[in-house]
């Protein structure tokens, strides 16, 4: 973990791009995927669920992104532990589905049988396996960790920095929330978008296209929107005005949220979201907390991966204005998939190269600006000759 991380305007200052943004053949170039894939996205975390998923003993979750599938169980000893889905016979997957219960996870090729903590404890015939040495054969691991009640896996461990430490400055902020005492409302749902992973993550990150691409949002907030950029989070937030909205869901929305007695005032009408480095975003709401995350598939494939989470309330008018909640945000989820699909068909075009980032940009800058750092090539305005993720790097300006 980085003890001492540099602040986002240090991420910033230190990178001669830092007025531009990323150049469009980034968006579709399939050197540049296999290399944000190995550089970004293998080493980041992901949310898988809440603890609260995995309450006894073998309850597991899954995910699956950049070809591998991760599991996440409880063990017997009640420790939440992340194995790739993978048997380490003939690399069978394991366990199906999103998630379940298990006493022991067994192949279903072979009979190969875990222990819920890894250990690979039995094999049929197994002397017929001259070199099989069963403490060395168990599930392979991955990185783990529980921040307030979530659990976050990653793949590669490249000595990035926590999610309690990119989070850190936040802290004070989320800790009315209650984040542990969550329990989930909506489980984890997928829909595909046909554009590449970045473009979800510019458009959530993107102050100035609110007041221009959101009435239902501008209706809600006024001008009170407001962004800023930490080192590895991006944070939004918004404040209900008063005046009743036209629309009728907002306008109901505005007028019975009931009071939320663990929130102070302060924040009984304030909506915040955060965006969690690289691809992750949580909706703080006084009704809910939804999290979302854009799983790249290709160089113009991505799948959001979505789920609600929200403390005990059996309140009718608190379940009135969840539905009502859910019905504002499909609206702007409608809307920026609109946008976003333009903007990837537009990344395509030969008049595009690379656009200016305002100073006011500051979450674009500020991811804009840990993409080249992570990967130098995207610093350049036309793509290397195919090929190039493969080969020896030289990169020039």
């Amino acid at each position: 973990m980085h003890d001492q991380m540099p602040s986002a305007a240090g991420f910033v200052a230190s990178d001669p791009d830092a007025d531009w943004g990323l150049p469009g053949w980034t968006y579709n170039d399939p050197d540049f995927f296999d290399a944000e894939m190995a550089a970004v996205i293998r080493p980041s975390w992901q949310i898988v669920c809440h603890e609260s998923d995995l309450a006894r003993t073998g309850d597991w979750r899954s995910i699956d992104y950049v070809g591998e599938s991760v599991i996440v169980v409880r063990g017997e000893d009640g420790v939440v532990r992340g194995f790739t889905n993978v048997c380490r016979h003939r690399a069978m997957r394991l366990l199906d589905g999103t998630g379940g219960c298990a006493k022991k996870i067994i192949c279903r090729y072979h009979a190969w049988a875990y222990e819920l903590d890894g250990r690979l404890t039995g094999v049929p015939e197994s002397r017929d396996y001259p070199m099989l040495d069963k403490a060395s054969q168990g599930l392979s691991p991955v990185g783990l960790e529980i921040w307030r009640g979530f659990v976050f896996v990653r793949l590669d461990d490249d000595g990035g920095p926590s999610v309690a430490a990119m989070m850190a400055p936040y802290e004070q902020e989320i800790e009315p929330y209650r984040f542990a005492d969550l329990r989930t409302i909506t489980p984890a749902y997928m829909r595909p978008r046909a554009v590449n992973w970045k473009n979800i993550g510019d458009n959530y990150s993107d102050n100035l296209h609110i007041p221009v691409a959101h009435p239902g949002l501008t209706r809600l907030f006024g001008k009170s929107y407001a962004i800023a950029a930490e080192p590895y989070v991006d944070k939004m937030s918004g404040y209900l005005v008063d005046k009743p909205s036209v629309d009728p869901w907002e306008r109901f929305y505005q007028s019975h949220l009931p009071h939320a007695d663990h929130l102070p005032e302060a924040n009984q009408r304030l909506w915040l979201y955060y965006k969690l480095w690289p691809n992750i975003a949580f909706d703080i709401y006084p009704d809910q907390v939804d999290f979302m995350q854009w799983l790249p598939i290709s160089p113009t494939q991505s799948v959001l991966r979505m789920m609600a989470f929200a403390l005990p309330d059996d309140r009718r008018e608190m379940k009135l204005v969840r539905y009502a909640n859910d019905r504002i945000n499909r609206h702007v989820n409608a809307e920026d998939t609109w946008l976003i699909t333009r903007v990837q068909a537009g990344m395509a075009s030969k008049s595009f190269t690379v656009g200016p980032i305002g100073r006011s940009e500051v979450c674009l800058r500020s991811f804009a600006a840990k993409i080249r750092a992570a990967i130098p090539e995207a610093r350049l305005h036309h793509a290397p000759p195919p090929g190039w993720s493969k080969r020896p790097r030289t990169v020039r300006g």
